[in-house]
């Protein structure tokens, strides 16, 4: 008695001998199934079906066969119930939104070219996996921009949405380029790449971009990266060449290829692969090179080898991660091949339809003027330390601000004193406030029920602009609008009088503005005239004491206004008396004039050090501004 029709659980496997030309096989709903149809030595392979009924029939092949054909129907990969963000659907291309924790953000992402809502795996945490640096020159500006806007993104998810980020950056320290330099310099690739590992994570700290959870190095993962590369081979999405490398296979994963591009691609080949001709297909990408003379390699089932480019992000995000990420990111340069090819790699490793939730991808650093993004080919870039002679980190940090993250940007004198300009602006409020705020300053009556209703009116638009696609731009127009109207009420007065004082809503109106320049990683108070770290607050006290003196002796010099009243009602004096106290009144401004003209100088002087005075009638304020002089320019040299 010979079976036609073969009904199982996922939990199996069976030979089952049919004598039919077409073989039918009914499954359970939930059930994932994959099948091999074995006929002598061909194999047919099915792909993953997920059904959507309660029983379904399926007609798994149709060929000419002898009276008996052997059926091996394995299954394997059994889930039920998970969620449609993990499944494997074959040649499915479309977007799945994922299931999970929505966090009420929406966020562009590239692999739909719209703005998606965030929906996390877990509540408050967020996996998100990063491409770092090839160690192989000195990182560059485009390099810092990409860094300092994710680091922005990160803050705002974290101290303003309350989600704790895991992240994991990868540092890229073998690769044909680090080859390549380290041969040109007649040194050690590894000693190479660990120079310049460490000038990178410098840099990051001059700019204020927050560590990632974890770093992890390509060379430290070899083991883990081959044995992803065997899991891509054993569901037979890469195959090995009689030379020892490994390729993969994109014509095995069909019309899913091509996520973020839309389609087939054609890269035109990668580097170092373009001479290699035991590819089945010149689009075929290497997940494993072997090894040249004189070049770093590791054992492998191959032969001695070292990884492929793309292999490396695939094998490391999903060593820490598993099978689904959240969050992607990285500049758009990268998005093809590299992060195509990752997407590849990791759902074909996976057997899942959908690894990476999100891709974020910010745009590219222009210098003014060239349509070229800023890179070391094309030997158009400005290294961090060369920046760093010119500008702040702040400085920086506001210039990234001032557009979206996913914007393409251009560099250039006029745009960097945009931001210096907006941060200026920032900090004399905060000097005039806070001289209001202590009495040193005074103004005219205050609408403080107005400044009350402008706060919170601020504070709503900010946080609507973070939900927005974390749009930084429309944020920091609402705060420069929240100052605006703050510095409309500090009209300074010469003389007091008896109008009531509203230090309080001043006070809120700059704790605010202070706390979210501090969660996008500005600092407003920062003082990085003073070098060393030895001060301790010795600067502010020095300057307090000197600014004090110097109003003492500008109050001095300014007392001959007094007699101006007296010699305004002069009816009861006579003649002779008037000459006297004019003579005597220009006496005193003669006497007196050098020392308007010495505090003069002294505010003139401390300017460049970043000292500024500003001159109120009778009292003066200051505040320290970051500034950097020609002296401490030739010393950073």
């Amino acid at each position: 008695m010979f079976v036609q029709t073969l009904q199982f659980n996922c939990n199996c496997f069976i030979f089952v001998f049919l004598p039919v030309h077409i073989q039918k096989v009914i499954v359970n709903e939930g059930d994932y199934v994959f099948l091999k149809i074995r006929m002598c030595i061909i194999n047919h392979l099915l792909p993953f079906w997920r059904l959507t009924s309660k029983t379904r029939v399926f007609e798994l092949s149709s060929f000419k066969a002898r009276t008996f054909q052997k059926i091996n129907a394995q299954c394997f990969n059994k889930v039920n119930h998970l969620r449609s963000d993990t499944l494997c659907t074959g040649s499915e291309k479309k977007w799945q939104k994922p299931m999970g924790f929505d966090t009420g953000l929406k966020t562009y992402n590239s692999l739909t070219k719209g703005k998606e809502p965030l929906i996390l795996a877990k509540e408050g945490i967020a996996t998100w996996y990063s491409c770092g640096p090839t160690v192989y020159d000195h990182a560059h500006l485009g390099h810092a921009c990409s860094y300092v806007r994710f680091d922005i993104v990160q803050r705002i998810l974290t101290r303003v949405f309350g989600i704790n980020v895991i992240h994991v950056m990868v540092i890229t320290d073998i690769d044909d380029k680090i080859i390549k330099r380290a041969s040109e310099l007649n040194m050690s690739s590894t000693v190479l790449a660990r120079l310049y590992e460490e000038e990178f994570k410098s840099d990051m700290a001059a700019l204020k971009v927050l560590p990632p959870t974890v770093y992890m190095r390509v060379t430290e993962n070899i083991p883990q990266i081959i044995a992803f590369i065997e899991g891509i081979i054993n569901n037979q999405h890469a195959y090995a060449t009689p030379k020892g490398s490994v390729y993969f296979d994109i014509k095995s994963i069909g019309s899913r290829y091509g996520k973020l591009m839309g389609g087939f691609v054609d890269s035109g080949g990668e580097l170092g692969d373009t001479g290699d001709t035991d590819k089945r297909n010149a689009r075929d990408f290497a997940l494993w090179k072997a090894s040249k003379p004189q070049e770093p390699f590791w054992e492998s089932p191959w032969g001695k080898g070292r990884p492929g480019w793309h292999i490396e992000c695939s094998t490391i995000a999903s060593t820490v991660f598993g099978s689904q990420l959240d969050i992607h990111s990285g500049g758009i340069d990268l998005a093809f091949p590299h992060h195509e090819n990752e997407i590849a790699q990791c759902e074909a490793y996976h057997q899942c339809a959908q690894w990476g939730n999100y891709f974020l991808h910010s745009g590219h650093l222009h210098l003014k003027g060239s349509e070229e993004k800023m890179s070391k080919s094309l030997k158009n870039f400005i290294t961090i330390k060369d920046f760093f002679q010119t500008f702040s980190a702040n400085e920086f940090r506001m210039f990234c601000l001032l557009t979206k993250y996913r914007s393409a940007i251009d560099y250039s004198d006029a745009s960097m004193n945009e931001a210096k300009s907006v941060l200026s602006s920032i900090s004399s409020f905060f000097s005039d406030a806070g001289a209001y705020m202590t009495g040193k300053l005074l103004c005219q009556s205050v609408d403080e029920g107005f400044l009350w209703e402008r706060l919170a009116a601020a504070k709503v638009n900010v946080q609507t602009a973070l939900t927005d696609d974390f749009d930084t731009p429309r944020a920091i127009d609402e705060i420069m609008g929240l100052i605006h109207h703050g510095n409309r009420q500090l009209q300074a007065v010469t003389k007091g009088g008896q109008s009531s004082r509203s230090p309080a809503v001043f006070g809120a109106i700059l704790s605010y503005i202070e706390g979210f320049l501090d969660t996008v990683g500005v600092s407003v108070k920062e003082n990085t005239c003073v070098p060393g770290e030895s001060s301790h607050g010795t600067l502010p006290s020095v300057v307090e004491q000197l600014v004090s003196f110097r109003s003492q002796v500008r109050s001095y010099a300014l007392a001959t206004d007094e007699l101006a009243p007296v010699l305004s009602d002069c009816s009861q004096l006579s003649e002779e008396r008037k000459s006297q106290l004019k003579e005597h009144r220009k006496q005193q401004i003669r006497e007196r004039e050098p020392l308007l003209k010495a505090c003069d100088v002294l505010r003139r002087d401390l300017a460049p050090l970043g000292i500024n005075i500003k001159d109120r009638g009778n009292t003066s304020t200051w505040e320290i501004k970051e500034k950097r002089t020609e002296l401490q320019k030739e010393e950073a040299n």
